[in-house]
């Protein structure tokens, strides 16, 4: 790690950046007026045409930002051919983002089961019915298929094979906060590879 990690004080300063994006989730949480979590998670498809969309971070684990979706979702079927994503989480309210590179694998069986155990029972139901990002009929055809999916998997239904969590290993993490004049903080941390040090940079607004 570099010299330059002395310099960073306040909202930036520590030797860890997961600690320090945890610390940030957990400000917004008290202040952001709804879903401190959302983060614009962007993909690339088959054709390098990019796709963005907004998805809850459920994790800062302690290598790695983690997430779950339908495996079969569009984001899903770029992520596993890519094995690469990149996310920015904005709180207007603290005026600060972080914005995220990395590469990304499945989170556990384990895990993904017992996040799934955790969502309310229709958001389970839900995952079992819905084709995600793939053409829709109607609302009602949707809903038809919520009721069987529901009278089918019962009170305590499975975890679906094609849904779970992704883990976005990250080789660069930047911290951003507003300044006066528009003269912003910006701290890059940035590897070659998951196994390096981190090398930290100071960047112009």
């Amino acid at each position: 790690m570099d010299n330059s990690q002395t310099k960073r004080k306040g909202i930036f300063a520590g030797d860890d950046p997961f600690e320090i994006a945890r610390a940030w989730l957990t400000e917004a949480e008290a202040h952001e007026p709804s879903d401190p979590n959302a983060i614009a998670l962007s993909t690339v498809d088959a054709a390098g045409m990019p796709n963005v969309r907004m998805v809850l971070l459920k994790e800062i684990a302690e290598d790695a930002f983690v997430f779950y979706t339908n495996y079969e979702s569009a984001k899903g079927v770029e992520i596993e051919a890519s094995g690469k994503a990149a996310f920015v989480m904005h709180w207007k309210s603290l005026e600060r983002q972080i914005r995220v590179r990395g590469h990304v694998t499945r989170e556990t069986a384990e895990k993904s089961d017992a996040y799934y155990k955790s969502r309310a029972l229709g958001s389970r139901i839900g995952a079992w019915a819905s084709d995600q990002s793939r053409p829709l009929a109607s609302k009602a055809a949707l809903m038809e298929r919520v009721a069987k999916e529901g009278l089918r998997h019962g009170p305590n239904p499975a975890r679906p094979p094609f849904w779970g969590g992704y883990r976005i290993e990250p080789v660069e993490i930047e911290f951003w906060a507003a300044g006066d004049f528009r003269l912003h903080d910006r701290y890059r941390w940035t590897r070659a590879y998951l196994s390096d040090e981190w090398t930290i940079s100071r960047l112009n607004p």
